[in-house]
């Protein structure tokens, strides 16, 4: 298993992104610290909540060795690969798409929810009808 935090600075806080690479599945979970956190805050972060940090589902990821590469091609790699994909490392991609799968989770759920409402205050208005006959 292999962990890597990354901090950096999201306007207006300074985030973390922690990644944990195990069998080559890379797993994400984001962690708002607020002000720039001290390296020892940072650490001290890591010991207490490390156990409570919920990652998101696991990707696969290439596993493959990197080869040394000319400054010039690695230059025109990398200015091509931001057109194609955006600017984020694999983690923030990764907290992208996650976010992206709960948001369609949550509106199917929220939809089901009002169409439950909505039949639950139709039958309502039907028994309500029946007991307007009834009375005549």
């Amino acid at each position: 298993m292999h962990i890597k935090l990354t901090v950096f600075f999201e306007e207006p806080f300074w985030v973390g992104v922690f990644e944990r690479v195990e069998d080559g599945m890379l797993e994400t979970s984001k962690v708002v610290f607020g002000a720039e956190p001290k390296d020892y805050e940072v650490y001290f972060y890591l010991l207490k909540n490390y156990s409570k940090l919920v990652f998101s589902r696991p990707i696969e990821i290439d596993s493959r060795e990197e080869k040394k590469i000319n400054p010039k091609r690695l230059h025109r790699i990398v200015k091509k690969e931001m057109a194609k994909t955006g600017v984020g490392t694999k983690a923030q991609q990764v907290m992208k798409l996650e976010h992206e799968l709960k948001k369609v989770e949550r509106k199917q759920t929220s939809k089901e929810k009002k169409e439950e409402l909505k039949q639950i205050k139709f039958e309502m208005k039907q028994e309500k009808k029946k007991e307007k006959k009834k009375g005549h």
